[in-house]
């Protein structure tokens, strides 16, 4: 019989095997029943790419017994697969987070007590360079402890397989299913670190990888000569915000051959807290506010910064009035994509079988640049997993070449030696761009405007709203129930002419008033609107953080225009949504 949350919090509490940090956790919660509950209602969950929660004691949280009891689902699934996928192992790598460290080493002991082969970073490692290693050395699988860019207060675990990307949703019910045998986290018994590793089960895996993912970096550079020229001129200035990025950041620029690299010092060193800012998110405008300073006293061309993990990136580059404007993901994508595919074309490199990936909620523009260069573009839902499915897909059926893969969330990939978003790439490849533009005497937003003026002037924007706790899942899932099951017609006296219901793949178009069940992706709770106009939005809840994300996209006929259209729009819609609350 399943226990209830209070007996739960009486075993955890009473428990000889809980560490006294968490006892202590639950001393101080002895009178507070709501947080009690909020502990341990239900265990953490393990989703499509693995868990990520608040760190603390209980069921509901991420903590070492948490970790592994996950650990051992996943362990369970390897040693189902037999003795080669035993020996092919496991590659851990941990970002620079409260208990990272130690988490990584609890999926390191937890695996390595069935025997199972760990090489466990001796370092700070960011998560496309898990996903590179376990290509490298043909593992079976890769675990990284992250929460990528939210709070501190967070940790996360997510799952790789052995083609480098996150886990296939099969692999994940599987691993799930196992997790669920588990009755009881605290029972969970893991050898010694020293007698796994004096018995080579754990092993380091340490600079040399580095070293090779460097190389393979290089070969992404679409034109050496045209860096050469401005390496001196070109003045980047880059931060970590406290996260893994700073070292391989800065080799992968070395190597392009860059030599104008200033590191912002109050965030390049680790820091749990992330003190210097309100959250170490490149999507966030307050984390470049150190470094728009550098930028500013630097006369500096380009700032960049990545998330705690190292897989997005965010750009800032100066306006027509000299201030630095933090690009949009959408902008520095097409920013990207265009430069990528205008070197392919000169050099006549661009492969008649190229495409171009994105997923459903980043911007049309990406689409529109790749037709003029007479290329498709897929969707995915969104998440980078996807992006990495359909590059294995294309690899096996040697149907197309991938040439680059975005989201609008600060997610990039050019070279496919990564399986997911990778921000070091990502770096090295935006200071190439605007290298580009430097020497032709213009800057990044001048390259930006350029696009926008041949292509349309798209515009997005995403809200997203905070729901903690149970409350706040019921409440979002209601705002999905409303807008799936009262469909509005029209918005700002626009026509709705089609929503898109991911969860059930169906397409209504109003105009017919016909649904067809012909969107060819998995199910997932996601609604798409269309309006006449050419304008859409998105409501999706988050997978990774209590929030219900809202994605909205214009295409107006100037800058000023489409900044009108969307403050249209997304006032409209989330007026509504509030009047759900």
């Amino acid at each position: 019989m399943q226990m209830s949350w209070q007996e739960l919090y009486e075993k955890w509490l009473n428990s000889p095997v809980v560490v006294q940090e968490l006892k202590d956790e639950l001393q101080n919660i002895k009178d507070n029943t709501k947080e009690q509950e909020d502990r341990f209602y239900k265990s953490l969950e393990f989703g499509t790419g693995g868990m990520r929660g608040e760190i603390g004691a209980g069921t509901n949280r991420i903590n070492k017994y948490m970790v592994r009891k996950a650990s051992e689902g996943l362990a369970q699934y390897i040693l189902m697969q037999g003795k080669e996928a035993v020996e092919q192992g496991v590659v851990i790598a941990y970002d620079t987070r409260h208990k990272s460290r130690e988490f990584a080493l609890e999926v390191a002991k937890t695996v390595g007590t069935h025997g199972i082969k760990a090489y466990l970073f001796d370092e700070v490692t960011p998560t496309p360079i898990l996903s590179f290693a376990v290509r490298h050395l043909h593992a079976y699988a890769g675990v990284v402890i992250t929460a990528s860019h939210n709070p501190s207060e967070y940790n996360g675990y997510k799952v790789y397989g052995n083609d480098g990307g996150q886990v296939s949703p099969t692999m994940v019910d599987i691993i799930v299913k196992y997790i669920n045998e588990i009755e009881d986290e605290l029972s969970i018994q893991v050898v010694d670190e020293v007698e796994l590793r004096e018995k080579g089960i754990i092993n380091t895996a340490g600079e040399e990888l580095l070293t090779e993912y460097i190389n393979h970096l290089k070969t992404i550079q679409q034109n050496k000569q045209l860096v050469e020229k401005v390496a001196h001129d070109l003045s980047i200035v880059y931060t970590p915000l406290h996260g893994t990025g700073n070292i391989p950041v800065k080799k992968g620029l070395e190597a392009f051959g860059f030599k104008n690299v200033n590191v912002v010092r109050e965030q390049e060193q680790p820091d749990s807290n992330f003190s210097t800012v309100l959250s170490p998110n490149p999507e966030e405008h307050e984390a470049f506010e150190i470094a728009i300073s550098y930028g500013d006293r630097l006369n500096a061309d380009i700032l960049m910064g990545t998330d705690p993990d190292a897989d997005r990136l965010g750009v800032a580059v100066r306006n027509n009035s000299g201030k630095f404007d933090v690009l949009t993901g959408n902008q520095m994508g097409a920013l990207m994509l265009h430069y990528l595919l205008f070197q392919m074309k000169e050099q006549n490199r661009l492969p008649e079988n190229g495409i171009i990936i994105k997923t459903i909620v980043t911007s049309e523009i990406g689409r529109t640049i790749a037709q003029s260069f007479g290329l498709p573009t897929i969707d995915t839902l969104t998440g980078f997993k996807f992006i990495g499915e359909k590059i294995n897909e294309f690899e096996e059926n040697n149907s197309y070449k991938f040439l680059f893969g975005y989201e609008e969330s600060y997610g990039y990939l050019i070279g496919d030696f990564v399986r997911d978003k990778d921000a070091v790439q990502s770096a090295v490849f935006a200071a190439e761009v605007a290298a580009f533009y430097k020497s032709k005497g213009q800057t990044l937003f001048d390259g930006l405007m350029g696009i926008f003026e041949q292509y349309g002037y798209y515009k997005e924007s995403l809200r997203s709203l905070t729901l903690k706790g149970k409350e706040g899942a019921e409440k979002i899932q209601q705002i999905l129930s409303v807008f799936r099951e009262s469909p509005f017609k029209e918005i700002n006296n626009v026509k709705v002419v089609k929503i898109e219901d991911y969860l059930t793949s169906t397409r209504t178009s109003f105009d017919t008033d016909e649904t067809t069940s012909t969107i060819d992706l998995p199910k997932s709770n996601v609604l798409k609107y269309f309006l006449e106009d050419g304008s859409w939005f998105c409501l999706r809840p988050s997978g990774t953080e209590p929030k219900a994300k809202f994605y909205f996209s214009v295409k107006g006929n100037s800058l000023e225009h489409s900044e009108a259209l969307l403050k249209e729009l997304e006032e409209s819609i989330m007026s509504k949504v509030e009047s759900l609350l």
